[in-house]
C-alpha cells in the first residue's frame, strides 16, 4: 500500500464507494472532481447558473441541472436549491470543492440534516477555523504558535486604532471571515490605518456579510508556506508535506510549489507535526491546509486553516503519487485514511502556476471575453485530457475555445502543473509548458508567469511573499521594442496562413500570397502594432526557397522549415530558431527565444478617428457594481485622485482620474452594475 513517487495508491477499501455525488461547483475544480469519479466509476451529477448551460464541467457530468442566474447568490450560493436537486436525483453525497459554499458550516448541517453526505470537514470544524481570531485561540491552546497581534471581540475604529499601536508597524489589517487575500489590508503607519480599516471591513462585507476584522504583527521576509492534512472519522491524523505559495499579488497566489525551497529537515518536521496537532485538535475529517507563515528569523507561525481542498493540490498529487479527491472521497465514505505517516513518500519536485484572465501590466485588473484560441503544452494534449498525476506536465481547466469569461466569477482560467525529477528540472519543464500554451480571445498574465519562471530569482529560490514587488521592473517592464525573431515568426505566420487559405483556390493573381505585382518584385507588406501602439512595417520579397525580409530598413534572409500547427521553425540569416505562434484573426502571439510578445496585424484599409481630447470620458475597464462614488458632478479633481471603487470578479478596484479637470456629469449611482467600456465620468473641456 505504499505508493511509488509518481504512481497512485493501491486502496482495498473496507466500505462501499458512493453510487453517485452531486458537485456543488463549477468550472476547473467540478471537472478535477469528475475525472476522479469517472475514474472509479462514481456517476456524476452538475449544477450550473443560467450563463454556464453549455459550460466545460456540465458536459462531462452524467446529469446537469439548472440552479439560478449568473450571480453566485442565485445559483452556486444558493445552498437549498443544490440540496433539493441532489435529493431529486437520487446523489448519496455533495462535493463542495472549493470557494462558494465549501467552507459554509450552515451549508455543511443542511446537506447532513438532509440525510446526505458532505464530503468535506463536520459543520463544527468548519465553524471553529472559520473565524480567524477563535482558530488562533484553538491553536494557541493546541501548542500551535500563532501570530502576535489583536484577535479579540471589540471592533471600535479608536479602540482598534490603540491596539494596532501596540502591535506595531507594518501591520496587517485582515477579515474575520473568509479568505482569499479579500478584506486584507497592509498598514505601514499610523496615518493610514483608519482609511485601511474602512477598506478592508468593506470588502469583508461584500465578500463575506461579517466586515469584523483582527489585527495581525506583519512578519518581516514573510514565506507563506501550507502544509496538507488530513483526518478520518478513526481518529487518524497525516500530513501529505508542504507547499510553498509566497508568490502572490493582492495577496493571491500565483505559483505554488513542493518542496519548498526554503525549509531545512528540521523546519518541515517541526511544520509537519504542528500541521498535524491542530488538524487533531479539532478532530478534522478530510482534506484540509494548515497556512503559516515564516519569517526571516525561521520562525514560522500559524495563520489560519482552509478547511477545504486547495487550489494548489496538484502539486501534491504530483510528488506524492495520491489522488487526494479520490482520498476525499473514500474519507467521506466512512473508510481510514489510505495510508499511515511513515507510509507516505514524497518524490522530485512539482510546480504549479495560475492562468488567469487579467491584465498584469494594469495592476492585475481582471478581464472578460471570449476565449478564441486555447492551446495546451504539447504533453498534456497527448494525454488526451485525463492529466493523470503521473504526467509530467498537466493542465486543469474547465474552459475550452469559444467560452466566455464572465464578471461574475474567478478570472482563473487554468492551472498548468509540472514535475521533475529536481526544482531546476521542474523549472525548466514549466519553462518549455508554458511556451507552448497560447490563449487569445482575453488578455491574460502568460508572459508574466514566463518571466516569473524564468528569473534568476526565482531560480535561485528566493521566493518570499515581496518576489514580484523586488522584481517589478523585471516581471512587469515598460514596454520595449519588439525582436526581430518575433516580427519575422509573426510575418511568417500570417504568410502560413495565406498560404493554406488560397491553396485551392483557382490559379490568379489575386489569388496569389506572395505579393505577386506587375513588372515588379513580388513584394508582400505586412503591418503590426506592437503593444506601445508603435507600428512596424515588415517587407518581405519573396525568392526560390527563401525570403528578403527587410525590417527597419535592414534586409534579412528567410526560410521557413517544417511546422507543426503552432510550432514554427524559422530560418534567420545564419540562426535557426523555432517559435510558437498562435492567432485569432489580428491578434497574434509570437513566443520566441526572448520571450512572449502580442502583436496585432494591422488592416491598410481600417479607418479610426481621432479624439480631439481621449481623457475626456473615463470609462470602466471592467463591468462591476459601483460600491462607493468618492466624487460628484461640478467637483474640481486632480490627476491620480480616486473617484469610485468598483467590485468585479470578487475584488474591489479603485478607480482614479485620469486628469486635473471638472466633472462634468456621473452617469452611475451606488450599487448600479455597470457594464465594460460604459463612460463612469465626463470631464468638462
Amino acid at each position: 500500500m505504499v505508493p511509488c513517487n509518481k504512481g497512485g495508491g493501491v486502496y482495498n477499501p473496507a466500505t462501499p464507494m458512493f453510487s453517485k455525488i452531486l458537485i456543488a461547483n463549477r468550472g476547473e475544480i467540478a471537472c478535477r472532481v469528475i475525472r476522479t469519479c469517472e475514474r472509479l466509476a462514481v456517476r456524476t451529477v452538475a449544477v450550473h447558473s443560467d450563463v454556464d448551460a453549455h459550460a466545460l464541467h456540465v458536459e462531462q457530468a452524467d446529469e446537469a441541472y439548472c440552479i439560478g442566474g449568473p450571480r453566485p447568490a442565485d445559483s452556486y450560493l444558493n445552498g437549498e436549491r443544490i440540496i433539493a436537486v441532489a435529493k431529486a436525483c437520487g446523489a448519496e453525497a455533495i462535493h463542495p470543492g472549493y470557494g462558494f459554499l465549501s467552507e459554509n458550516e450552515d451549508f455543511a448541517r443542511a446537506v447532513e440534516k438532509a440525510g446526505l453526505v458532505f464530503i468535506g470537514p463536520t459543520p463544527e470544524a468548519i465553524e471553529q477555523m472559520g473565524l480567524k481570531d477563535r482558530a488562533k485561540a484553538i491553536m494557541e491552546k493546541a501548542g500551535v504558535p500563532v501570530v502576535p497581534g489583536y484577535h479579540g471581540e471589540k471592533q471600535e475604529e479608536k479602540f482598534l486604532a490603540g491596539e494596532a499601536k501596540k502591535v506595531g508597524y507594518p501591520l496587517l489589517i485582515k477579515a474575520v471571515a473568509g479568505g482569499g487575500g479579500k478584506g486584507m489590508r497592509l498598514v505601514t503607519k499610523d496615518s493610514e490605518f483608519a482609511e485601511q480599516l474602512a477598506a478592508a471591513r468593506r470588502e469583508a462585507k461584500n465578500a463575506f456579510g461579517d466586515d469584523r476584522v483582527l489585527l495581525e504583527r506583519f512578519v518581516q521576509g514573510p514565506h507563506h508556506i501550507e502544509f496538507q492534512v488530513f483526518g478520518d472519522t478513526h481518529g487518524h491524523y497525516v500530513h501529505l508535506f508542504e507547499r510553498e505559495c509566497s508568490i502572490q499579488r493582492r495577496h493571491q497566489k500565483v505559483l505554488e510549489e513542493t518542496p519548498s525551497p526554503y525549509l531545512d529537515d528540521d523546519m518541515r518536521e517541526a511544520m509537519g507535526k504542528a500541521a498535524v496537532a491542530a488538524a487533531r485538535a479539532i478532530k478534522y475529517r478530510g482534506a484540509g491546509t494548515i497556512e503559516f507563515i515564516a519569517g526571516a528569523d525561521r520562525q514560522f507561525f500559524f495563520m489560519e486553516m482552509n478547511t477545504r481542498l486547495q487550489v494548489e493540490h496538484p502539486v501534491t498529487e504530483m510528488i506524492t503519487g495520491e489522488d487526494l479527491v479520490e482520498w476525499q472521497l473514500r474519507v467521506a465514505a466512512g473508510e481510514p485514511l489510505p495510508l499511515q505517516q511513515a507510509e507516505i513518500l514524497s518524490g522530485g519536485h512539482s510546480i504549479e502556476v495560475r492562468l488567469c484572465a487579467e491584465n498584469p501590466a494594469n495592476n492585475f485588473l481582471p478581464e472578460i471575453g471570449t476565449i478564441g484560441v486555447l492551446r495546451e503544452p504539447h504533453d498534456t494534449a497527448e494525454e488526451g485530457h485525463e492529466h493523470h498525476a503521473h504526467a509530467d506536465v498537466r493542465l486543469d481547466t474547465g474552459v475550452r475555445e469559444g467560452d466566455e469569461v464572465s464578471v461574475y466569477y474567478d478570472p482563473m482560467i487554468a492551472k498548468l502543473i509540472v514535475w521533475g525529477d529536481d526544482r531546476p528540472e521542474a523549472a525548466r519543464r514549466m519553462q518549455a509548458a508554458l511556451a507552448e500554451t497560447q490563449l487569445l480571445g482575453v488578455k491574460t498574465n502568460l508572459a508574466f508567469l514566463e518571466r516569473v519562471v524564468r528569473h534568476p530569482a526565482f531560480l535561485a529560490g528566493e521566493t518570499d511573499t515581496g518576489f514580484i514587488e523586488r522584481h517589478r521592473a523585471d516581471l512587469l517592464p515598460a514596454v520595449g521594442d519588439v525582436p526581430l525573431e518575433a516580427l519575422v515568426a509573426a510575418a511568417a505566420r500570417v504568410f502560413l496562413d495565406e498560404q493554406r487559405a488560397h491553396a485551392d483556390a483557382p490559379s490568379s493573381p489575386w489569388n496569389d500570397a506572395r505579393g505577386w505585382r506587375l513588372n515588379q518584385p513580388a513584394l508582400r507588406r505586412m503591418e503590426f502594432r506592437a503593444a506601445d501602439d508603435n507600428v512596424i512595417a515588415v517587407d518581405a520579397v519573396m525568392k526560390a526557397g527563401h525570403a528578403t525580409v527587410t525590417v527597419g530598413g535592414k534586409a534579412h534572409r528567410v526560410t521557413i522549415g517544417p511546422s507543426h500547427g503552432d510550432r514554427l521553425q524559422i530560418g534567420l540569416d545564419d540562426e535557426t530558431f523555432f517559435a510558437h505562434v498562435a492567432r485569432l484573426g489580428a491578434a497574434i502571439s509570437a513566443v520566441v527565444p526572448a520571450g512572449r510578445f502580442e502583436l496585432e496585424l494591422v488592416d491598410p484599409f481600417h479607418y479610426e478617428p481621432a479624439e480631439s481630447m481621449p481623457d475626456a470620458r473615463l470609462t470602466a475597464l471592467m463591468p462591476g457594481r459601483v460600491v462607493k462614488l468618492m466624487a460628484k458632478a461640478g467637483e474640481s479633481v486632480k490627476k491620480g485622485q480616486a473617484l469610485l471603487i468598483l467590485e468585479a470578479m470578487k475584488m474591489e478596484h479603485t478607480i482614479v482620474s485620469p486628469r486635473d479637470g471638472v466633472i462634468d456629469r456621473v452617469a452611475f449611482e451606488e450599487n448600479q452594475l455597470v457594464p465594460a467600456d460604459a463612460v463612469l465620468f465626463a470631464f468638462k473641456e
